[in-house]
């Protein structure tokens, strides 16, 4: 029989060595070693059954050229939002990783989609509930059959943590999607490790890519999170898979965010919005409904921005509170915004405008619970400080679409006449642009017509000049 292998695995990064180690030489933290048992791999016992194939198929190399290509055609689900994010539907063969605290409905998502993919066999695998507990969820989720149809039809659920059992179901059952949930609770026998480990989940996901990619049937694994909101395994995970989402939001509101983190197979940049409602997760088609606050009079340090998620623009509604410090040291507290490219913005504030504000306290706010990198709401962050430092409130209907630069220029911004559309479409009457956003510094407007727009578009160059137009 082999001698039996002993590693130590850090819990944190995943890094390897033949000994412990006090800290991690990869990602520098203390006491996260600990002791895996690891057994040498029986070449007698397929796993799933790559033993044979890899033996009776050896690839060679082949000229890009000669390499003949059909774009094949995406599995689209009934949820739009999840289409988006995912790049335009699901690719066969792909491994898809879905990561979020607990409690923020991973499950209640997956599951909504297992229970409505029409024509399609989908097998939901989970190790954390009994089958009872998933119908209880799965009738509160869709609490009426389809028309003319049957409650749960082509969705099946098995109640497994150990691979080997799991596969040969699936050799069964032959399903066209597979959800596991979660990638924490499974065990492969080829591991004397115990399920959650470093090396049972690498093991474990291993089998599941190796599955996916000869079969061509995509896989979804839930993943949690730790506690520095990395997705647990830890990051080993996010190498292996092709696409990863992070489901995102707060347990105490409705809205839910899924955003996409990597994606092999479409941009890594999209954002899926729902709404968690008593009956399941709710499509949010129109995400301006949930950035934009109505409010009944006109309040200073409140402006609108528009920037872009992927391919989706969206205004959102950036806050700023600026007050005198009573405690001698200024704060400076940003929530779903930058704090450095803050400061940043209140030293160009400071010098190039002449606002004093070293000694004020500012807080800044993106509403919506989400967080914005775009630079394009530079401009409505820096004119929400002065509004509410003038305490002089910008009117309703004004937006802004600027980057701005260290010398107080406003720089252009990708994509602006998205922008503007989406501005006029909301109703909008005025939105503040860069003048550069024009050719030739905005003497030649012949690549964008601003006259097929029937919202004001206000083009400038300096932050002194969007002050002056708007506070005089």
């Amino acid at each position: 029989m082999a001698k039996t292998k002993f590693a130590y695995f850090c819990q944190s990064c995943g890094h390897e060595s033949a000994k412990w180690l006090g800290k991690c030489p990869s990602c520098s933290q203390w006491n996260t070693f600990a002791e895996e048992i690891l057994e040498k791999a029986n070449t007698s016992v397929p796993n799933w059954k790559t033993a044979s194939t890899s033996l009776q198929r050896a690839n060679k190399p082949v000229e890009v050229a000669d390499i003949t290509f059909t774009e094949e055609q995406r599995l689209l689900t009934p949820d739009n939002e999840f289409n988006r994010v995912l790049g335009g539907g699901i690719v066969a063969g792909s491994l898809v990783l879905i990561g979020g605290e607990p409690g923020i409905g991973k499950s209640t998502l997956m599951l909504q989609l297992a229970l409505n993919m029409p024509g399609q066999k989908v097998l939901y695998v989970s190790g954390e509930e009994s089958e009872r507990q998933i119908k209880m969820r799965a009738e509160r989720l869709t609490p009426l059959p389809p028309e003319g149809g049957v409650f749960g039809k082509g969705c099946y659920i098995l109640t497994e943590t150990s691979t080997q059992n799991i596969f040969k179901q699936i050799e069964q059952l032959q399903p066209d999607l597979v959800v596991v949930d979660s990638i924490q609770t499974l065990h492969s026998a080829h591991i004397e490790s115990t399920p959650g480990s470093v090396s049972q989940v690498r093991e474990c996901t291993a089998e599941l890519l190796r599955f996916a990619k000869e079969s061509s049937t995509p896989v979804f694994l839930i993943g949690h999170i730790t506690k520095d909101g990395m997705i647990a395994g830890p990051k080993i995970l996010e190498h292996m898979v092709d696409t990863v989402l992070q489901f995102e939001g707060d347990r105490h509101h409705v809205y839910r965010i899924l955003r996409t983190v990597k994606n092999r197979f479409g941009s890594a940049s999209e954002l899926g919005i729902y709404e968690m409602l008593g009956e399941g997760l709710r499509e949010v088609s129109n995400p301006s409904e949930i950035l934009l606050s109505q409010r009944d009079e006109a309040l200073s340090g409140i402006t609108i921005s528009t920037t872009l998620e992927g391919m989706r623009p969206m205004m959102i509604e950036t806050q700023a509170l600026v007050s005198t410090s009573p405690y001698g040291t200024p704060q400076r507290t940003a929530t779903g915004f930058d704090t450095k490219r803050m400061s940043m913005l209140l030293a160009v504030l400071e010098k190039r405008c002449g606002f004093s504000l070293g000694n004020k306290d500012v807080f800044l706010n993106i509403t919506g619970g989400i967080r914005v990198e775009d630079p394009a709401i530079d401009l409505g962050l820096a004119a929400a400080i002065i509004s509410s430092h003038q305490d002089i409130p910008i009117p309703f209907k004004t937006c802004f679409a600027g980057e701005i630069g260290l010398s107080g220029e406003i720089r252009a911004v990708n994509r602006v006449e998205q922008r503007i559309a989406e501005a006029q479409k909301l109703g909008f009457e005025q939105i503040f642009i860069s003048k550069y956003n024009l050719p030739s510094g905005g003497h030649d407007r012949k690549s964008i017509d601003l006259s097929r727009y029937k919202i004001d578009i206000k083009v400038v160059s300096r932050i002194e000049e969007v002050f002056e137009l708007l506070f005089g």
